[in-house]
């Protein structure tokens, strides 16, 4: 709601014009997941300096070095935070909604075309929809399985 009121006309950011269109919805799905992966990220990797600080201090390693470092040892941590931010994104329904208006080839998305469809009362369509939306999600969780098996087999 926020994101509308300042898109919209009478808002401070209403003369650019986004307000109903894809950029729109962007800003509110970054609004939306920043704080989640942000959260787990850090979380993350304040436990992860905790348990190198010490050593990394003592190998005299410069700033950057410590930040990839951390970064490569909390990979997997990292695909978390953003597997949750997808997860959080791809069923968003109301802030695209408000934002985007749901206009068909323009802002129309998977999750509004289901809330469309079933409101339209044509179950079949928002099934199917819906199990496209699940296998989308299905083949990203795969993928990054997949990644994190490799490690494992020493192919990283």
């Amino acid at each position: 709601l926020i994101v509308y009121l300042l898109l919209s006309r009478a808002g401070p950011f209403g003369v650019l014009g986004l307000l109903f269109t894809p950029a729109a919805m962007i800003i509110a799905q970054v609004i939306i997941i920043t704080p989640l992966i942000a959260s787990i990220t850090h979380q993350a990797m304040r436990e992860l300096w905790s348990d190198y600080h010490d050593l990394l201090i003592s190998l005299n390693t410069t700033h950057g070095q410590r930040i990839a470092t951390l970064i490569w040892d909390g990979r997997r941590a990292l695909m978390t935070a953003a597997l949750a931010g997808f997860g959080r994104a791809i069923g968003e329904v109301g802030a695209i909604m408000i934002v985007g208006g749901n206009i068909d080839h323009v802002t129309r998305v998977l999750t509004t075309a289901i809330a469309l469809e079933t409101g339209k009362g044509d179950f079949a369509l928002a099934l199917g929809l819906g199990f496209v939306l699940i296998a989308l999600s299905l083949c990203v969780n795969l993928a990054i399985h997949t990644l994190s098996r490799t490690e494992r087999e020493g192919r990283w």
